[in-house]
């Protein structure tokens, strides 16, 4: 038995809940999966799954050493990339976590200038929207906060982004352009349901300045009308760039759209505070080459987007 891939295969099926999961993951046919898993068990003498036709579990055994699992295939994956830190060409797998909207508009219209520069680095990115719950299992995890994370996450911020506002050009055309806050009460408005500056229900936005000398009277409340509530940024997005309403959003995030005129920018003295995206980590030891690699990538890329425009 290969003890080791064993160990890695167990670890796979905890993180995914399954073992078809861990197989399509891993690329191995669910019967192999079953078997090194079942290898482990033999080799350790006890159970570490209980199975059931409708739900996978850890028994009391198996939870005790996938916790310590974990911390021991970081060692030997740290330990392999510190004897190969030299080489020339960094090789193996980046395994990436992050919410769907930093996934999907920042990540990955950056992955092709990734590969260009790490041809042999395989990104496997994952996306989930309250990633912070599994940090543990991925190299990096990328997320958004309007404030500082606690003391017991290892995180480095990239940077940050205003909150602002924006629509259509064929929305404006048809119900014309705010030109102060108080505007914003005619309009129709798409509601993200969580977001800075927004009461619960939807129905206020407080806006503050966004000059550096803030505006005489910021910040401002301004009473709004939803058409449109959504837990997903890809349906507010396309709601919006289809002319239903505005809408708030990071300037990083629909950066592009303003640069092609899909959308315009609203109120540009005002915004509704600001976001910061963090990479966090799962220890605070030793960073492998290969996630530092992709750090300093994700660093640069803010960096640059930030020399577009103040803010990231």
């Amino acid at each position: 038995m290969d003890r080791l891939q064993s160990m890695r295969v167990f670890q796979r099926v905890v993180e995914e809940g399954s073992f078809a999961a861990a197989a399509r993951e891993l690329d191995l046919s669910p019967a192999v999966v079953t078997r090194l898993v079942a290898d482990l068990e033999r080799s350790l003498g006890t159970r570490l799954l209980q199975r059931t036709t409708r739900k996978l579990s850890l028994t009391e055994a198996g939870n005790e050493y996938g916790a310590r699992l974990h911390s021991i295939l970081q060692d030997i994956d740290e330990a392999e990339t510190m004897a190969t830190a030299h080489s020339k060409e960094l090789l193996g797998t980046v395994r990436l976590l992050s919410t769907p909207t930093m996934a999907s508009y920042f990540i990955a219209p950056n992955i092709a200038l990734w590969r260009e520069r790490y041809p042999r680095l395989f990104l496997d990115l994952a996306v989930d929207t309250q990633p912070l719950t599994r940090i543990e299992a991925f190299d990096l995890t990328i997320v958004t906060e309007t404030e500082g994370f606690d003391a017991n996450v290892v995180a480095r911020p990239l940077g940050s982004s205003d909150m602002i506002l924006c629509a259509s050009p064929d929305y404006l055309k048809r119900a014309g352009t705010p030109q102060r806050p108080a505007d914003l009460q005619r309009h129709a408005y798409l509601n993200p349901e969580r977001l800075p500056g927004q009461d619960r229900a939807g129905r206020r936005l407080r806006l503050d300045s966004a000059r550096a000398n803030a505006l005489p009277d910021s910040p401002v409340e301004v009473g709004v009308t939803s058409v449109l509530r959504t837990q997903s940024f890809d349906v507010l997005l396309r709601a919006g760039l289809s002319g239903v309403g505005f809408f708030a959003a990071s300037e990083l995030i629909v950066r592009p759209f303003l640069a092609n005129g899909q959308l315009v920018h609203l109120l540009a003295n005002w915004k509704l505070g600001r976001l910061t995206a963090y990479a966090a980590l799962p220890t605070r030891k030793f960073m492998p080459a290969k996630t530092r690699a992709f750090l300093d990538f994700l660093i640069e890329r803010t960096n640059a987007s930030a020399s577009n425009r103040s803010g990231l």
